[in-house]
């Protein structure tokens, strides 16, 4: 969500003197995006940023696939997927393509001894269960269920947990995740029809200004490998920051839905947009309310995009046999549509609790090894009457 925000202390000017009270300098950093053409920070160090003491270890988190070309729909078990003390570790990618993952995690512990940064991609981290706090580099954000948080790529960052009952659903999108266009102006400003604006975002609120030497333990992700890298100063040492490239919170619970006499198709839930995917919000709605409405989805194909929809919560009115945390795959080339007697159900009902996550990729997803662990393989059969 590009707009300006400001934290901690900065000179008045860019790129000029900015003392320490003992009269040393603050060392300045652009941290942007696409060259130097997207959005950008400047960050004032208490040290250099660029001291690396020692590179330890290099080791592969590629995703393993277990079917490359896939026609089939599918039904993943989410809450199958057994929880692991490390955040990392606890990372799964279940559907995978050039242009992003998604992963489901379930971590225990918070992220103590070391930090992480992802340099190949945005991530985009829905909170499914657990509360606690995000620290980064450019300030902290508290987060509970329904938060997405969006982390921006490069971004040196924590997760800090409450309970060891979490789970998250994570889209890690190499190219740049941004409010869509079509809801904003010229100027960048959320438009009045907007299902949701800047007052929902949260931005950072507070920062750790450490000024500490040592060595600080900071696994990097670079295509696909994990980089073990010692720095010589705590990553947490900015003393202020502007621009508009940071991280950020959003609620789904602060989308507002678009509704219509008849039914709205999709892209009226959606929240974020890449040149490659879009994701979308189902959030409790009235339904439609046309004399003569169908409120369930009519039947569509999919013929460009492979549709993945992640169940919060709620009343699934279009499918049959779903619970909270489970995914439903639906391929591109194919059509897809309400269960047996969902239509039926639907009609005359006013209004739907559910609470769902959808992911439109642009390009065919890859099924992993670990989404075949917790798969439904008859789940496609469940059209048949």
């Amino acid at each position: 969500m590009p707009f300006y925000h400001k934290l901690g202390n900065i000179p008045p000017k860019r790129h000029t003197i900015f003392r320490k009270p003992n009269g040393d300098l603050y060392y300045e950093q652009l941290f942007g995006t696409i060259g130097f053409d997207g959005m950008s920070t400047n960050s004032y160090h208490e040290h250099r940023p660029t001291q690396v003491k020692e590179i330890r270890k290099q080791y592969s988190v590629q995703p393993k696939i277990a079917k490359a070309n896939n026609m089939q729909s599918y039904r993943f078990r989410g809450f199958q997927v057994p929880p692991e003390a490390d955040y990392l570790e606890s990372r799964k990618v279940v559907l995978t393509n050039s242009d992003c993952n998604i992963i489901l995690a379930a971590p225990q512990e918070s992220t103590r001894d070391y930090f992480y940064k992802n340099t190949d991609a945005d991530e985009l981290i829905f909170i499914h269960k657990g509360t606690g706090k995000l620290r980064t580099m450019l300030g902290n954000l508290d987060f509970k269920y329904g938060d997405y948080l969006l982390v921006p790529r490069g971004i040196i960052y924590k997760l800090d947990f409450d309970t060891d009952d979490n789970r998250l659903f994570i889209v890690e999108s190499y190219r740049p995740i941004y409010t869509p266009k079509r809801y904003r102006n010229w100027f960048g400003q959320l438009l009045e029809h907007s299902p949701f604006c800047e007052r929902d975002i949260r931005r950072p609120y507070e920062l750790e200004t450490n000024d500490e030497k040592g060595e600080f333990l900071i696994k990097v992700k670079k295509q696909g490998d994990i980089f073990e890298m010692i720095y010589a100063t705590h990553p947490f040492d900015v003393i202020g920051y502007d621009g508009y490239n940071y991280p950020y919170a959003f609620s789904i619970h602060d989308f507002e839905p678009i509704t219509g006499r008849i039914h709205q198709p999709p892209p009226v839930h959606q929240t974020f947009e890449t040149d490659a995917f879009v994701v979308c919000s189902f959030v409790p709605r009235l339904y439609d309310y046309h004399p003569e409405s169908i409120p369930a989805p009519y039947n569509h194909s999919n013929i460009d995009s492979d549709e993945v929809l992640y169940y919060v919560d709620g009343d699934f009115m279009s499918r049959n046999d779903i619970d909270a945390g489970h995914i439903s795959l639906h391929p591109a080339g194919i059509p897809h549509g309400p269960h047996p007697g969902a239509v039926e159900r639907s009609i005359g009902q006013t209004e739907t609790e559910e609470l769902a996550v959808m992911v439109d990729t642009f390009k065919p997803l890859q099924v992993t090894e670990e989404a075949m662990k917790i798969a439904d393989e008859d789940y496609f059969k469940s059209w048949l009457e």
